[in-house]
């Protein structure tokens, strides 16, 4: 397993911040939408009745990157709001840069702000595309969702970080 993580001083309370990051609708709302790092495709996020918001719960996201299918299973295995949150893929996911994945959420409170850590363990997968590209694909996991939630809380005149 590989790792990277990165964190972002949010301008909310904990609680604020957690339920944004506790919606993974809104918590991956950039794999649903086409980019250029999924290729020009995209992905459809699917729970079940405990909204990926309980531990055991599930969430399962599908689509194409780069015109292939893709597909993987994510079950919650931490859920203490508002500090931490773990989801990691079960089975073998159908992917083309990464295989099995484990992310988790960290927020820290302080002061008029909440430190936002986000990380994920990976497995690149053994093929030229995940030798290469494993390591940004990571990174850009991560930043995607410290930038989302940067826009999300940003201050009224406060530009948001831009998506990287």
């Amino acid at each position: 397993m590989r790792h990277y993580d990165e964190a972002r001083s949010i301008p909310a309370p904990a609680a604020d911040v957690f339920a944004l990051i506790d919606d993974h609708t809104r918590l991956s709302a950039h794999m649903s939408k086409s980019s250029w790092m999924m290729g020009g495709g995209k992905m459809d996020i699917a729970t079940d009745e405990g909204r990926g918001q309980r531990v055991g719960s599930h969430i399962k996201l599908s689509g194409t990157a780069f015109g292939i299918g893709i597909f993987l299973d994510e079950v919650v295995t931490a859920h203490d709001p508002p500090r931490r949150k773990v989801w990691e893929t079960v089975g073998i996911p159908k992917l083309l840069i990464i295989g099995r994945y484990k992310m988790e959420v960290t927020i820290t409170p302080q002061a008029n702000v909440s430190i936002l850590r986000v990380g994920i363990d990976y497995e690149p997968l053994e093929t030229f595309l995940g030798v290469v590209f494993g390591y940004p694909y990571a990174r850009w996991c991560v930043r995607r969702m410290l930038n989302d939630a940067s826009a999300h809380f940003a201050l009224p005149g406060q530009r948001p970080v831009p998506a990287q």
